[in-house]
């Protein structure tokens, strides 16, 4: 599997901080009962993550989405039906263990889509800091001013975003996970 080159892409028009539209739970639930209904019984569990799904946060208006599946080498399974509801399929070698999807193909998306295995670090990492952000607004105030500092000192550039906020995000994931192990 090749790094798909749009992971390498750094122009996009959605990399941009917008309030929190209520309407991005909507949207997302309707574009994860396509996705339930396209994969049937291959999605073991399906999710609203990212910063969209945290009331009041502001956000990039991309709805990030997560597909659990019992086993995510057999990833012909999920990648056609996935495609043919408008979704390109973005492979990094570098995460075999995790796969990107964004709708529409090309840029600006409106959906990032992660599929992961059941039961991975991967659906719990995710799950986690949504579930931290909710819970904890100091956290999610922090994660929002750093957001709107990245995007106000490079906008649009999708690459300057991701690495900046690099850091911050593996500090703010363990608080998360700690948090979420401890609630178990």
């Amino acid at each position: 599997m090749r790094r798909h080159p749009s992971l390498n892409e750094r122009f996009d028009w959605a990399v941009r901080m917008v309030d929190h539209d209520p309407a991005w739970a909507t949207r997302a639930q309707e574009e994860l009962a396509r996705i339930k209904i396209a994969l049937d019984a291959i999605a073991v569990r399906v999710e609203h993550v990212g910063s969209t799904a945290v009331p009041g946060l502001p956000a990039k208006p991309i709805i990030d989405l997560q597909v659990s599946v019992a086993t995510i080498e057999h990833h012909a399974r999920y990648v056609g039906p996935l495609e043919r509801l408008g979704y390109l399929f973005a492979p990094d070698p570098a995460s075999p263990s995790y796969h990107f999807f964004g709708k529409p193909a090309a840029r600006p998306r409106s959906h990032h889509l992660h599929v992961c295995q059941s039961g991975s670090e991967h659906e719990l990492r995710h799950l986690a800091m949504r579930d931290f952000l909710r819970a904890h607004n100091d956290e999610a105030a922090n994660y929002a001013e750093l957001k709107r500092l990245l995007v106000a000192r490079s906008p649009h550039d999708r690459l300057a975003y991701i690495a900046g906020k690099r850091q911050y995000l593996d500090a703010l994931e363990a608080r998360a996970l700690a948090w979420v192990r401890g609630q178990r």
